[in-house]
């Protein structure tokens, strides 16, 4: 997959499909670290990395405040490399409109192209992912991601990435042989192809 430089490309998809898998594999992650990792032109910034840097400290805090602190750190450490005109690889779960919309405001703030790269899995497939990492989402939350997910990728195929400036999806088998993925000088703001690739 190649990307304009200094691009924020969203990896996203339903909760086990397989994301955070992808990017250990592309990038050597082990999945304890607590920081964003560097990896040649690119920072990598999984949503499990917040995670791990408050896991244990907000223990007196409700579920709800929890995640919602981890999902301001995944925010702000996106907008820091953005910030410092990295280009961004960022594993995101959610792809509802408002969070879509979110990425693609920052990404404009910061003179960044926005893409999307969407790992498609069918539900049951997604499932025994979640059951295999031990962490199994709630069916009704689930079942919301069901809903945003194909509304998005129906979007895609149909050629529309909005709000996105691009957006590629892979299934779990395309997501196998996929060896890197790479940043050009160009700057970002081109449009990438929507859709499979």
């Amino acid at each position: 997959m190649r990307y304009p430089s200094g691009s924020l490309v969203i990896l996203t998809g339903l909760p086990g499909a397989g994301k955070t898998t992808l990017l250990q594999r592309l990038y050597g992650l082990h999945g304890a670290e607590s920081l964003p990792v560097i990896a040649g032109a690119a920072v990598v910034i999984d949503s499990a990395q917040a995670k791990q840097h408050w896991h244990g400290r907000l223990t007196w805090a409700p579920y709800p405040l929890r995640r919602a602190v981890v999902f301001v750190t995944h925010l702000t450490r996106i907008r820091r490399a953005l910030t410092r005109g990295h280009s961004v690889v960022a594993h995101n779960r959610g792809c509802g409109p408002y969070v879509l919309k979110g990425f693609a405001w920052l990404a404009r703030r910061h003179g960044a192209g926005f893409h999307l790269l969407l790992l498609d899995a069918p539900p049951e497939v997604a499932l025994q992912g979640q059951r295999i990492r031990g962490r199994v989402v709630a069916p009704r939350t689930f079942a919301r991601h069901q809903r945003r997910w194909g509304g998005l990728v129906t979007r895609v195929k149909g050629g529309d990435p909005a709000p996105a400036t691009g957006a590629h999806i892979i299934d779990r088998a395309a997501a196998g042989l996929l060896e890197a993925i790479v940043f050009d000088e160009a700057r970002a703001g081109g449009r990438s192809q929507s859709g499979n690739r």
